[in-house]
């Protein structure tokens, strides 16, 4: 599986309608829950806000709404293409501005299907790996030779803070953070705790 690393968009006009899709990446079901309100709010004047949500290592929870449009003739459709992409920790939603002309129900299908397919076409991706949030303190005579130990290992999203000592936060492949602990607990002598916390 892949994981989204930005939100894209993409629009469709069909018959008059508008419908524009977007992505968001999303850790779990609440976040998506989350951002579908923020769209609904966004797009208050919209026709629809019909969306798909898939969450977890192999894509197991999984979630949509036709939000008013006919039965399985949007919700469906956009989940079986958010299935068919392989990404995970994704929210697609599908905003219609009604056009005045009715799609019937099988050119609804293709309209959610093809602006699904639209947005997933210019969205990017990368491999789905577990990683935990990891957090040190150390003081100024350490952080060099720590910081430079920690280059070798897969860290993002690191935030420093400098006071009293150095505090150091961020994200690093779950695999790799027992070794990494056990290195920063050596490079100190046993007064750093370099600690860790799976992202649920």
């Amino acid at each position: 599986m892949n994981v989204l690393l930005e939100n894209a968009s993409a629009s469709l006009v069909i018959k008059n309608s508008r419908f524009i899709a977007e992505v968001f990446p999303v850790a779990n079901q609440s976040e998506a829950r989350e951002m579908l309100g923020r769209q609904k709010q966004r797009y208050f004047d919209a026709t629809h806000v019909v969306h798909a949500f898939i969450t977890g290592l192999s894509g197991e929870v999984n979630g949509m709404s036709d939000d008013g449009e006919p039965s399985g003739t949007a919700g469906r459709p956009v989940l079986d293409v958010l299935k068919g992409s392989g990404i995970t920790n994704i929210l697609l939603t599908v905003t219609r501005y009604f056009g005045g002309i009715l799609l019937g129900t099988g050119g609804l299908v293709h309209a959610y299907s093809d602006s699904a397919k639209a947005v997933l076409a210019a969205c990017k991706s990368e491999p789905y790996v577990e990683k935990s949030i990891f957090s040190f303190t150390c003081g100024y005579e350490l952080y060099e030779g720590i910081k430079r130990a920690l280059s070798k290992f897969n860290l993002s999203e690191v935030e420093e803070s400098f006071a009293d000592s150095v505090m150091v936060k961020g994200k690093i492949f779950s695999a790799q953070a027992e070794e990494c602990s056990a290195l920063v607990k050596n490079l100190s002598k046993g007064k750093v705790i370099f600690s860790t916390e799976k992202i649920v």
